[in-house]
């Protein structure tokens, strides 16, 4: 079984791919905003994955200590950062586009969700 550091850096690794796709399309398309609006949300949502990670292997330290263990924190952290992209993305309209920043806050977890099927399916 993959650690969960592993699965994050290999998801690190596609996003890294997908953002420099976004990257390309914001500079020969037309839709600028759009493109402009996914960057923010990926690096967003990138850095919510993160944070995840990060509170799931505290939490599992703690419970191989036996220490009692907070959760509600990570959970608060990962809204903020969600309403800061949706804000920034209103503030400047002419530059982002919400609907392309909140699919881009999606991105991480839709690559999560296809890393898991490939793995399941190369395993059994």
């Amino acid at each position: 079984m993959h650690t969960l550091r592993q699965i994050f850096n290999r998801q690190k690794k596609a996003l890294f791919f997908l953002l420099a796709l976004f990257v390309i399309g914001w500079a020969f398309s037309a839709f600028k905003p759009f493109f402009a609006g996914m960057i923010l949300g990926s690096l967003f949502g990138l850095y919510n994955f993160f944070i995840l990670v990060r509170r799931m292997e505290r939490f599992d330290q703690n419970v191989s200590k036996g220490k009692e263990t907070k959760s509600i924190g990570g959970t608060a952290l990962r809204f903020g950062s969600g309403v800061a992209a949706a804000a920034i993305a209103l503030s400047m309209p002419e530059k982002f586009d919400l609907i392309g920043t909140v699919v881009g806050l999606m991105i991480p977890y839709v690559l999560l969700l296809v890393d898991r099927i490939v793995v399941h399916v190369k395993h059994f």
